[in-house]
């Protein structure tokens, strides 16, 4: 049966000379593996270039509950991009969060309110000027709301620590490493306090952005079983910096 559906493009492999299987989270059925035949010839109708990460579609597929890999028979931008396939910091976050959604995302189920955040995110990331480099920390934990594990701001701004662990802001230094400390534990406050609208008034340096990015990542692989290292990051660092 067919389906019509909104879609963000996750990963894109090889599947024969001229086939690929992409990885598309979808509104309608989450996260789903779909077989494109063709899309390498010329003539396709579908274009490889469509399946960049993190790429907006809408999208018409074939759909069996029993079925592994599903099949898509239309497929188009929507929106199409204005700027993040042509800025390099744009398209390093999007790069970059993309490896974080799919190590973080990989056995999920349809989640309409997950999706709407999601979409809406990169239609922002897409159309910002001002904030983008900071952008990535506030998706980062903005989206740990919906992945079950969203700081707990019960005593921010009235702590020195966060303990990132337990998720929790703490006044006394926790029996571990795994914490922030002044400044970083203000910053974080900050980050947590913020809106996508107003991301460029986040007083953070460079150097503290990359200590942040290392304790985002560090906060996602203590709560999500099997998340490993991510490696976009050093790249992203690099075009920051």
């Amino acid at each position: 049966m067919l389906h019509k559906t909104r879609g963000i493009v996750f990963k894109t492999t090889n599947y024969s000379e001229s086939s690929v299987v992409v990885q598309i989270f979808t509104e309608k059925f989450g996260l789903q593996s779909y077989l494109i035949n063709g899309i390498k010839r010329p003539k396709s109708k579908i274009k490889l270039n469509s399946l960049q990460p993190l790429h907006l579609l809408d999208i018409v597929v074939y759909h069996k509950t029993s079925g592994n890999i599903q099949r898509v028979s239309e497929l188009r931008h929507l929106p199409v991009f204005l700027s993040i396939p042509y800025d390099i910091v744009k398209s390093s976050i999007t790069m970059f969060l993309n490896e974080v959604l799919y190590k973080s995302l990989r056995q999920h189920e349809s989640d309409v309110v997950l999706f709407e955040f999601l979409f809406h995110a990169i239609e922002i990331l897409d159309s910002i000027s001002k904030g983008v480099s900071n952008f990535h920390l506030y998706f980062l934990l903005r989206l740990s709301r919906f992945l079950g594990f969203y700081p707990d701001t019960t005593l921010a701004g009235r702590a020195d620590f966060f303990d990132l662990k337990n998720g929790c802001y703490s006044k006394m230094h926790p029996p571990h490493t795994m914490i922030l400390e002044q400044p970083l534990t203000g910053l974080w406050t900050s980050i947590l306090n913020a809106k996508f609208d107003n991301l460029e008034d986040l007083n953070i340096s460079t150097v503290q952005r990359k200590q942040l990015l290392e304790k985002v990542l560090e906060y996602y692989r203590l709560h999500i079983e099997g998340f490993g290292q991510v490696r976009s990051h050093e790249v992203l660092e690099e075009v920051l910096a």
